[in-house]
């Protein structure tokens, strides 16, 4: 099957919800008025009138930081979602794509655990097409998984738990033969040097790309998630967001970190050759097994025994995550890159097991 042609007939209303294409948003005080940079008195929201840099609400769709963010990535205003964490625009996507009790989402594990739960909070019924052993997609099984219920595919890459890229042309065949929305989670695409799929949103009409500031932007703890896609889909999910979700203090320190691309591009460049040195520690460690390539800033590793050895990494004070539960992931555990300090704390801890 060809890779390179585009999908065009793919309209995203032809798989919204039908109480969504009727819905009217509710529309908040800053959706009606856009400052000029005149000097005005407010007396629309119901706000404490007081100045102290948070009595006013924030701007509900966050221009200034989409100005920033489309600069440095290369799209549209129009193609970008703001949302609290990647969650909250994942959920989105639920809410406004699948019919609860009904329709159905594709999910390819072993990957990222919320997509499950937020099925399960949806009342949507979760498709599972296993990973083929080296975590590559089995694109044949996935093919055959189309239903016309399915309404969203998750593809995430590099994966969760695995670190793996897919294959840029087996995600083509998805996006040229699937129905519905292909949504990439790019989480953490910042550590790898492939390109972003948002190059392909133009060619995709049924591609969505999500990404995030809480790995190679250090910002987990304002919990904010990028969704960009094309501007027919952005304006759908746009009539179901919760007005203000994105906090002022949020998109004030977005705005800054975003404006640190050197930092950040050093930061990313660190934890990069950290992870060689860890990966080359960890291959030396006598229960270590194997080794799973990672394009991420995590490293899997199959062990002999990982209860027992997540049990002694926790009883010298570190904690890493015991991922054996997961599809083809037995005895295994996912270390995160730290700093060379933690890591020399992990490798010679690694050395007296």
């Amino acid at each position: 099957m060809s890779t390179n042609h585009s999908n065009p007939l793919f309209n995203p209303l032809d798989i919204c919800r039908e109480n969504v294409k009727v819905l009217s948003p509710y529309t908040s005080a800053r959706d009606e008025y856009v400052s000029d940079g005149t000097q005005m008195i407010f007396l629309d929201a119901n706000e404490n009138p007081n100045e102290n840099g948070l009595n006013r609400y924030p701007d509900p769709l966050q221009r200034s930081l989409k100005q920033l963010w489309s600069r440095i990535k290369g799209v549209s205003g129009e193609q970008v979602l703001f949302g609290n964490g990647s969650d909250e625009v994942l959920d989105l996507l639920f809410r406004a794509f699948c019919e609860p009790n009904k329709d159905s989402i594709i999910t390819l594990p072993p990957t990222y655990g919320m997509y499950q739960v937020l099925a399960g909070i949806n009342g949507v019924t979760q498709i599972e097409v296993s990973l083929k052993k080296d975590f590559s997609i089995d694109t044949k099984a996935v093919l055959k998984a189309f239903v016309p219920e399915a309404k969203l595919l998750f593809v995430c890459s590099p994966n969760n738990p695995t670190g793996n890229l897919m294959d840029v042309n087996d995600v083509k065949i998805l996006l040229n033969s699937f129905k519905g929305l292909v949504v990439v989670d790019e989480a953490y695409i910042d550590f790898s040097e492939q390109d972003s799929f948002i190059k392909l949103l133009d060619q995709y009409p049924n591609l969505v790309v999500i990404q995030t500031l809480s790995k190679a932007y250090g910002l987990a703890g304002i919990r904010l998630g990028v969704l960009m896609a094309s501007k027919q889909i952005i304006q759908i999910l746009l009539k179901i967001k919760p007005p203000y979700n994105v906090n002022v203090l949020s998109q004030q320190k977005a705005a800054e970190r975003i404006e640190q691309q050197s930092l950040i591009k050093n930061e990313v460049a660190t934890i990069i050759r950290e992870k060689l040195r860890l990966e080359t520690a960890l291959a030396a460690v006598p229960f270590v097994k194997t080794l799973f390539y990672s394009d991420a800033n995590f490293i899997l590793a199959r062990v002999d025994n990982a209860s027992q050895r997540y049990q002694e990494l926790l009883n010298k004070g570190i904690v890493v995550r015991n991922r054996s539960k997961q599809l083809h992931c037995e005895n295994t555990l996912r270390f995160t890159v730290g700093t060379p300090q933690e890591n020399n704390t992990l490798i010679n801890t690694l050395r007296t097991l």
